[in-house]
This record gives structure tokens, sequence and C-alpha cells, in this order.
């Protein structure tokens, strides 16, 4: 009696099933309904690209947004290791934060210009991005560039190691809060690799 019962519920299951299918077919389908249509066309186009990785939201352009300078002023102290640092350590470390960050900037300028957001301009955060988790002043970007030998590299290992726990927070918020697939999984990137570097430089500072 079970099997036959149970039977007759998988068939009806899998009757209303095929039924959805055709509803979605026909949805989706040939684009008679005009109706439909104007629904669609409010949608802009790159809301429909990214649909299929998630769609992204408020969590995913904030990291995007802050991410950008962020990285840009790692780049920016990692530039000045190659004449300044003392230690080799340092100077692959740089090169090393250089080549894992650069093509991220890109990346994620890419996703907010699809997404039709405003991309940060260079040079902006000077000012306005202070408050920004770990990001340096620019009197600590100039005693930066001020320095050299094993004083910068102190400083350097110092400043990068709350550069970095900013990021890592930053990473944090958007595996948090975030919903579009690709930034995920970027801050996971983030969070997996700066840590590795922070346990690195606090490493070699107590070296020196």
């Amino acid at each position: 009696m079970t099997s036959k019962r149970s039977l007759v519920r998988r068939t009806a299951a899998v009757a209303a099933s095929a039924a959805a299918a055709l509803v979605l077919a026909a949805c989706g389908g040939n684009g008679d309904s005009s109706a439909g249509h104007d629904g669609h066309s409010k949608e802009s186009p790159s809301a429909s690209a990214s649909a299929s990785q998630g769609q992204q939201n408020a969590a995913d352009v904030a990291f995007a947004k802050g991410m950008i300078p962020h990285h840009r002023q790692a780049v920016e102290m990692a530039d000045l290791a190659p004449s300044r640092a003392g230690s080799a350590e340092v100077k692959t470390l740089a090169e090393q934060i250089k080549k894992a960050q650069d093509p991220e900037i890109k990346t994620l300028s890419g996703w907010l210009t699809s997404w039709g957001e405003e991309v940060p301009a260079e040079g902006a955060m000077d000012h306005s991005e202070h408050g920004m988790s770990g990001m340096m002043t620019a009197e600590d970007m100039d005693k930066l560039k001020d320095s050299s030998g094993k004083a910068f590299d102190t400083a350097f290992m110092e400043m990068m190691i709350k550069h970095h726990e900013g990021a890592v927070s930053m990473a944090e918020t958007e595996k948090a809060d975030g919903s579009y697939e690709p930034a995920k999984k970027m801050a996971e990137a983030i969070i997996t690799s700066q840590t590795a570097e922070i346990t690195q430089m606090n490493e070699l500072l107590g070296k020196n």
C-alpha cells in the first residue's frame, strides 16, 4: 500500500515540476508577451549579466569601492621598497604584495564599471579615506618615503601589518554580507594571503 502511495506522490511531483518548467519556458521564451518585455527592459543589462553569479548588493559595492584605494596605497608603499629597503626579504615581500594587489584593483574596477558604479579616482584617497581600516595618512607616507635601510624596513612592515589588518577586516565584512560570488571569493583570497603576510612580517620584525 505504502509503495503505491509514494509512487502516486512521486508521479504528482514529476507532473508538477514538468508544469513548472512549461510555465518557465513560456515566460522566458519567444517574447510574445509585451508585458514580460516591459518588465525586462527596466532591468539594466549589467544586472542580468551578473545575475548568473549572484546579484551584487550594497556590501559588494562598498567592498570594491573601499578596497581599490586601500590596495592602491599598499602598491604605492610597495613601490618604495626596491630603492629604499635594506633587507632582501622586505623587497621580496613588497614585490609579492604588488603582484597580488595590482590585478585585484583591475578586477574590482571592472566590477564597479559593470554595475554602473563609479570607480574611485586615483589620488582621491589622500584626504577622504583616513578613517578607512589601516589606511596611512599623508604624514605616514612621507615618513616612509624619507627613510631607508633598516629604518625603512621596520616602518614599512609595521605600517603594512596595520594596512593588511584593515584589508582583512574589510574582506571579513564582504564575506559575511556580500552576495556577489566572485567578490566573496576575492575576499577569501585576501584574508588567506594577507594573514600569511602579517605572520611573516611579524616574524621578520622579531628578527630585527
